[in-house]
């Protein structure tokens, strides 16, 4: 990205951002931009593989993705520079592009150690993750040895809050210390509401966004694919209330796009409408 740009009031102005890739190359999963003034970030435009490219209010008619294979099926994510035009003063703030990528590493998420046995200690671990245990003896000038240990998972929310027990055994004693993840993670996003049974003239009917995220959602934003959120509902957070009968108008695919501090995940529902 460019460190800083600048632009007169009613022209137009390039935000670049380049991705470069690995070889082999990361899966990337989906680019957002976003608007960061007074510590609020403010979705302004996300480019998804399976969903498509969205443009959010207030940004929709003046922002838009340079280059034309974003919007390709499939698309090419790699450069997603952004262009704005007709600048307000309003636009005056920190723009940031955050790339979410499905690459997978091993980390270190716990270490045990037992310093200055003799004769040295056997560590072990109790825990029901998935990982590898990694084990390092040092031999001290006084003839004592430190074994230290890493627990290796490949973090994700299946680890989150899961225990992890240190257990040291050192001739007849039986040591043991433990330990509660904390993985952040971005949302998992599901939208409910939608039975399946919306026909003409019900009332009283809502969608709401739902994500398990870690830390927790701060901002949610809502679209309508291929049109615009209906006059008659009201957004209240992570939640759509339409308001008055079900119409036919009512029928579209709504998405849900859920922001934490990790990044953006998407959730979407095709709701159809019967005349029962």
């Amino acid at each position: 990205m460019d460190s800083s740009k600048s632009g007169f009031v009613g022209s137009q102005v390039e935000l670049r951002c380049i991705f470069i890739n690995s070889n082999p190359p990361v899966k990337i999963s989906q680019v957002t931009w976003q608007k960061l003034l007074n510590s609020t970030k403010q979705n302004v435009a996300i480019a998804n593989p399976a969903l498509g490219v969205s443009v959010l209010s207030p940004f929709k008619e003046r922002v838009g993705f340079k280059q034309a294979a974003v919007r390709h099926r499939p698309p090419s994510l790699e450069d997603t520079t952004i262009v704005f035009s007709n600048l307000q003063l309003s636009d005056e703030a920190a723009y940031i592009c955050e790339y979410t990528t499905g690459q997978k590493r091993k980390m270190t998420v716990a270490t045990c150690v037992s310093a200055n046995g003799k004769p040295p200690s056997v560590i072990k671990w109790d825990t029901r993750l998935k990982g590898e245990a990694t084990y390092q003896e040092t031999h001290n000038q006084n003839g004592t040895v430190t074994v230290r240990s890493n627990y290796v998972v490949i973090p994700s929310r299946e680890t989150h809050k899961q225990k992890l027990t240190c257990i040291v055994m050192y001739r007849s004693e039986r040591i043991t210390d433990s330990v509660v993840l904390n993985v952040q993670y971005e949302p998992e996003v599901m939208i409910e509401g939608f039975d399946g049974n919306w026909y003409l003239n019900r009332q009283n009917v809502q969608l709401t966004c739902r994500a398990d995220a870690n830390p927790p959602v701060t901002i949610y934003q809502w679209k309508l694919l291929n049109g615009s959120i209906p006059s008659n509902v009201e957004i209240k957070n992570n939640t759509l209330f339409f308001k008055g009968p079900v119409t036919y108008d009512l029928a579209g695919t709504y998405v849900c796009d859920a922001t934490n501090g990790i990044g953006t995940r998407t959730g979407s529902v095709d709701v159809n409408i019967t005349g029962r």
